[in-house]
């Protein structure tokens, strides 16, 4: 799942790609380099972002996702919290809404979700992106995700959404402290038993910046282990900036997992 932001304030590339045409561009590029998926999304949800009102979401949103949808062969993913944005999005093109929220801000979600046949990528994120990183606490934080996903997937399902359309993210960054981050991704495989696919998103994230001691432009071979390690532990989805790099990752992780799955068959493992 390739990343095209179209705010002015991510934590990665924020502003770079404001511009119609140059967002428009970055997307087919992801394309070219062999993104399955595209994720855009208008409203940053890094720590500490303030919120968007949606007639700006949508004024940033909805030309460039019509203009993807006329060129690029693959689905596009619409990044937002908000029902009309994403009703919009629908519209316009998109056919996935990832709800960092996991339907909990907007009451409506669910029903536009439901009724249009969208996908689901319902993500875990303790408090909101304006405070998450305050004080996030948790006893247990991989038995506490796997609850929410639980209650999240049965909500999903109450109002209407199919259970195979529905993808869980563990949130990665978002109301997390650095032990929590480092345990859903080890611990990544615990989630397997929900039997729906799971969406990880690791790129250039500031637990890999602590790890490393290096600024977010410097993080793509942190990066770059965090993605083989998520693959490893049966991450389905990766949501990432660089798409060319972490699909040689990708490629590489799935081939050797596929190796230890049939010496562990075969009894060798």
């Amino acid at each position: 799942m390739g990343i095209v932001n179209v705010t002015p304030d991510s934590f990665s590339d924020g502003g770079r790609f404001l511009d119609p045409e140059k967002a428009l561009g970055h997307g087919m590029d992801l394309v070219a380099q062999g993104a399955d998926i595209l994720d855009v999304g208008a409203e940053s949800t890094r720590p500490g972002a303030s919120p968007v009102d949606a007639d700006e979401e949508l004024r940033r949103l909805i030309p460039l996702i019509t203009s993807l949808a006329k060129r690029v062969p693959i689905p596009i993913s619409v990044d937002t919290m908000k029902a009309r944005v994403a009703q919009a999005a629908i519209d316009a093109g998109a056919s996935i809404v990832n709800d960092v929220t996991a339907l909990r801000f907007d009451p409506e979600m669910a029903s536009v979700i439901a009724r249009t046949g969208a996908g689901a990528v319902l993500m875990h994120m303790q408090g909101m992106p304006e405070t998450m990183q305050q004080a996030p606490q948790y006893e247990d934080v991989v038995s506490e995700v796997c609850e929410f996903f639980a209650a999240r997937v049965d909500a999903a399902e109450q109002a209407g959404i199919a259970k195979s359309h529905i993808v869980l993210d563990p949130g990665i960054g978002f109301g997390k402290l650095q032990d929590h981050n480092v345990q859903l991704l080890n611990r990544l495989s615990a989630f397997r038993g929900l039997n729906r696919p799971i969406l990880v998103g690791v790129s250039r994230k500031a637990f890999l910046g602590k790890i490393l001691d290096r600024p977010v432009e410097d993080r793509i071979w942190g990066t770059a282990a965090a993605v083989a390690l998520a693959v490893d532990r049966g991450a389905d989805i990766l949501r990432v900036h660089d798409v060319a790099e972490m699909l040689d990752v990708v490629k590489v992780a799935a081939a050797m997992k596929a190796v230890a799955v049939s010496l562990k068959r075969e009894g060798y493992a």
